[in-house]
Parts: C-alpha cells; sequence; structure tokens
C-alpha cells in the first residue's frame, strides 16, 4: 500500500498538515510515557497488595527501566523502517503500537504485566520521535528549523500537561487507576488520518530512487561513527537527568503528603509538564543564535542549578515546591526542543530517522540503567526521592564536558 498522492493541494498546506500530524503523534507519546508517572505509586499499591515505598519504588526502577529499553529498541527500529519504507508509513505502526499497548495495560493483574506492556508500548514510543522530527524538518523551509524544534519539543511536553490535567480533575487512586490506560489506547484513530491525508517526505523519496540504503551499516561507519556516538552521549544525558529524577516528581509530592492531597500527583505532574513545555518551545529559538556547542552546555548548568535548589532545599508540598518544580521541568526539558534542532544536522536523509532514532533512544539505554540505580537509591535512602534525585542530576556535570566534543553545525543546512 502506498502512501496517498494529493496534488491538489498547495505546497504550503501540506507542509502544515504534516507539522499537524508529527505534532499531535509526539504530543500522544508524551501523554502515554508522563502517564505511568501519574499512576504508578497507586497502581503498584494495588498490585503489590503489601509493601511501602521501597517496593513501590523498585517496581518503579524496574518498569520505567524496561520503558526505556524498549524506547531505545523501538527507535532503532521504527528508525530503520523510516528509511527504507518512508516516514509516514513506519510512523502510523510506531503510533498503532503504543497506543494499542498502553490500553492493554487496563488488564493488568500483576506489576510483571506492565512491566511488559510498558516495554512493547515504548517500542512505538521510541520510534515517533525520530520519524516525526525527519519528516518535519524534511518538509519545512530551512529557515524555521529553529521554530520547528521548539513546536516539537514542545509536543510530547504538552501531552504531559493533558496527563495532568485529566488526573486533576478525576484524581488516580489505588482504587481508579485503571481507566487512564483506556485514555492512552486513543491516539490509534490518529493513524487511520495519517495514511489517508499525509503525503510521503519529497527528500526521502528523492533518496530511495539512490543507490540501495543500508542505514544501520552507514551510521556505523567510520565516517559517522563519531557523530553517532557523541549524539548518543549527548542524548543520554538528557534522559537520564529526566527519567533518573525529574520523573519521580509526581511520585515525591504525593509522598510529601502522606496521600492526604488527592491531587498533588497531578498539580506537580501539570506543573512540571507546563514548565517543560515552555522551555522546550523557547530554547531552540533563544539560543539558536549561538554555536550548538554554548548552547548545550548552558542548558547543563541550568538544569544542574535547579535540580541542586529542588532536590536539596524542600521537605514540604506547597506553592513554594510547586514554582521550583515549574522552573525545573522548563530548564531540564529545554534539551527536548534543542535536540530536534541539533541531531538533523549530523546525518544525512537516507540515514536520517535510523542515525536519530539509535542516539536518541541509545540514551534511553543509559537512561534505564539511571531508572534502575534511581530505585536502588530510593531503598538506600530509606523511601527518599529527592536524595535520590539530587545525586541522579549530577550526570549534567557529564553533559559540560561532552559536549566539546560534538561537532559544529551551526548555520548549515541538513546534509542531503
Amino acid at each position: 500500500m502506498t502512501t496517498p498522492v494529493l496534488p491538489a493541494i498547495s505546497p504550503g498546506r501540506i507542509r502544515w498538515m504534516v507539522l499537524i500530524a508529527a505534532f499531535l503523534g509526539w504530543l500522544f507519546d508524551g501523554f502515554e510515557m508522563s502517564l505511568f508517572s501519574v499512576v504508578a505509586r497507586p497502581a503498584l499499591k494495588d498490585l503489590i497488595g503489601q509493601g511501602g515505598d521501597v517496593m513501590v519504588g523498585d517496581w518503579m526502577g524496574r518498569i520505567t527501566a524496561a520503558f526505556l529499553v524498549g524506547a531505545a529498541l523501538g527507535g532503532v527500529t521504527f528508525g530503520w523502517l523510516g528509511d527504507r519504507m518512508g516516514r509516514v508509513r513506519a510512523m502510523s505502526l510506531s503510533i498503532l503500537t503504543y497506543s494499542l499497548f498502553s490500553g492493554a495495560a487496563y488488564f493488568a493483574g500483576a506489576p510483571w504485566h506492565l512491566l511488559i506492556l510498558r516495554f512493547v508500548a515504548a517500542l512505538g514510543m521510541g520510534g515517533e520521535w525520530a520519524l516525526g522530527v525527519a519528516l518535519v524538518m524534511e518538509t519545512w523551509p530551512e529557515k524555521h528549523r529553529p521554530r520547528l524544534a521548539g513546536v516539537m519539543g514542545a509536543a510530547s511536553n504538552l501531552g504531559m500537561v493533558l496527563v495532568g490535567i485529566v488526573a486533576w480533575r478525576v484524581p488516580v487512586t489505588v482504587q481508579s487507576w485503571r481507566w487512564m490506560f483506556l485514555v492512552g489506547a486513543s491516539p490509534a484513530l490518529l493513524t487511520l488520518l495519517i495514511r489517508i491525508f499525509i503525503p510521503e517526505s519529497p527528500r526521502w523519496q528523492a533518496s530511495a530512487r539512490g543507490e540501495k540504503i543500508r542505514p544501520l551499516q552507514e551510521i556505523f561507519s567510520r565516517k559517522f561513527i563519531h557523530r553517532t556516538l557523541v549524539a548518543s552521549a549527548l542524548a543520554s544525558v538528557a534522559l537520564i537527568g529526566t527519567w533518573g529524577s525529574v520523573q519521580w516528581i509526581p511520585l515525591w509530592a504525593d509522598q510529601m503528603t502522606g496521600g492526604t492531597v488527592a491531587n498533588a500527583k497531578a498539580q506537580a505532574q501539570m506543573l512540571s509538564s507546563l514548565g517543560a513545555t515552555l522551555g522546550s518551545a523557547l530554547a531552540p529559538i533563544l539560543l539558536g543564535p549561538l554555536s550548538r556547542r554554548w548552547s548545550y552546555f548552558i542548558l547543563c548548568v541550568a538544569s544542574l542549578a535547579v535540580c541542586a535548589a529542588l532536590f536539596r532545599s524542600f521537605s514540604s508540598f506547597g506553592s513554594e515546591f510547586l514554582s521550583m518544580v515549574f522552573l525545573t521541568g522548563a530548564c531540564t526539558a529545554a534539551f527536548y526542543g534543542w535536540l530536534p534542532l541539533y541531531l538533523p544536522e549530523l546525518f544525512p536523509t537516507r540515514i536520517r530517522t535510523t542515525g536519530q532514532g539509535l542516539a536518541y533512544n541509545s540514551g534511553r539505554v543509559l537512561a534505564a540503567v539511571g531508572a534502575l540505580a534511581g530505585g536502588q537509591l530510593v531503598g538506600f535512602y530509606h523511601g527518599s526521592y529527592s536524595q535520590m534525585a539530587s545525586v541522579i542530576t549530577l550526570v549534567y556535570l557529564l553533559g559540560m564536558g561532552l559536549i566539546w566534543l560534538a561537532p559544529e553545525t551551526r548555520h548549515q543546512p541538513l546534509p542531503e
């Protein structure tokens, strides 16, 4: 089945259709990713039966690690499919995968059921990012790329805001957590619209008419191996900081209140995600005039500073805590506006989604190690999420050094 051709639609309208489809795909991806942060504590307390925050933290670490490994595998798999069969067809498959298996978590009867279903759903979530970013960047003119990077970076965080809004309106408790996963199945409808209305990337179509594409071999070739490894390391720093600490903030808020504030998790989730939406949207626009190296370095410094202030200074839930959660979300998620700007500049069209997918999502493997370490550190610190997070976020120090090994690509067009 080939992607529909829409000759009667103007190029400008096609560009907007592509942007809206990719934006919605990544928005729902963000909803799915953030869903578990709100559901985790009540769901695990229900499924475990006996056990306090130490057991919840342990299972949270395992499930988060499984999710991140699945996203890494999905990023490579669907990225490869995007270079072989086209961005649109592969993106449709990725959205369908994460929607259906997220919805299936409604039927989970044990913690390991959630682990398996989150792993499979993550395969689709990991693939969608590289495909959506490549499709947008290859369709729109070069001059719009910083703004487009901000839009794409904001999309998933806006999905996380939606999780907070939904959970705020209807509190997620030990007795009522399953329905949230049914909401997560709704993006499956988006795949039909994408297949009917969204045309394929013209750049990919041109590259596919050339010599046979071997994307996996090429990204590990002598020509590209340095870029692949450095890009993976830079993405890893951002992902470890987020998944190893910031994603635990709703659990921390719930622990602070002892469950007495029903929407504490939702408030923390929503404000963190609102900050993340703002930070990821503005980062490529504000930092675009700077070199790629200095912009990443600044993001690391800012993230380290706000995380230290949040995790080392607060022990009670309130307006000051929530304000700092907002600022922490803005700084730590700003990387996700910067990465859609930088990663497409590292790889030519014929291997772009494979290179982006592997670089961005191999970072999730290391972030999975961070999540497991986080679960263990929660136990080591006797159930303290804040002490765990204050250790994990030291990873931003590593990012300050790694960026100087990266290629400088400012003012360079996307490589063909």
